[in-house]
């Protein structure tokens, strides 16, 4: 006895959103169900059957989060926790997501009930993590992690506009760095405490070489001094 099997057939929409997937993501789609939820909001599945991409878009989340903190990590070896925390929160915040998904034209694909009250701007950048936990789920780790970093991060994100949004004296001179191609290093090369007052003296290395010297209450204030200063020496400021 033969069984044949079919493949379901999909609309000219739905082949438009597929290659949408394609052009945008680099992702060739396997499982169409998980995408065609991903794209749908919970304003349809009330009292329905129809299943929303709340539960993608918490797993694309997640997903994002991991990827851009290793990148992070990589790009700043030097730096602490708070610093990257703080680089980090601007990249994956909903603001830059809602920015990413209205550049891509994410909102033309969306399934949601019209009429409704709804901010599409919140459901665009909902939708993109939701596509990412939909490439996660459908290929793995390593397809989701190359969709964030190869079409995602390098074509939308700007990381020298974020830093430079930073008013600190550090993430300018990280700046002016890239842009001059010169390796960077901070160096505590003192620690003193007196009574309950620490004070720390921190030195810039750039390319091996030493410029600015700082000396603050905690090594974050040190090196912004020692920032202050390697740019005063560099004209930057």
């Amino acid at each position: 006895m033969f069984k044949f099997f079919f493949k379901k057939s999909i609309n000219k929409e739905e082949r438009d959103f597929h290659k949408f997937i394609n052009r945008v993501f680099g992702y060739k789609v396997k499982n169409l169900e998980f995408f065609d939820r991903a794209r749908t909001h919970k304003s349809l599945s009330h009292n329905t059957d129809i299943l929303s991409n709340e539960r993608l878009e918490f797993l694309g989340d997640a997903i994002l989060d991991a990827v851009v903190a290793h990148m992070l990590f990589k790009l700043y070896p030097n730096e602490d926790e708070g610093y990257l925390s703080k680089i980090k929160s601007k990249i994956v915040n909903r603001k830059t997501l809602s920015a990413i998904a209205e550049e891509i034209g994410l909102r033309t694909f969306l399934k949601y009930q019209q009429g409704r009250t709804i901010n599409l701007s919140t459901l665009e950048g909902n939708a993109l993590e939701a596509l990412i936990g939909a490439i996660y789920l459908d290929g793995g780790y390593n397809d989701a992690k190359k969709c964030i970093e190869e079409y995602i991060f390098k074509k939308y994100v700007d990381l020298n506009k974020v830093l430079e949004e930073e008013i600190d004296f550090k993430s300018k001179l990280y700046i002016w760095c890239q842009k001059n191609r010169l390796n960077i290093e901070f160096i505590v090369i003192s620690e003193n405490n007196s009574g309950q007052v620490w004070e720390y003296e921190t030195i810039v290395h750039l390319n091996d070489k030493p410029f600015g010297r700082g000396i603050g209450n905690s090594k974050k204030n040190s090196e912004q001094a020692a920032s202050k200063e390697t740019l005063e020496l560099m004209g930057e400021i």
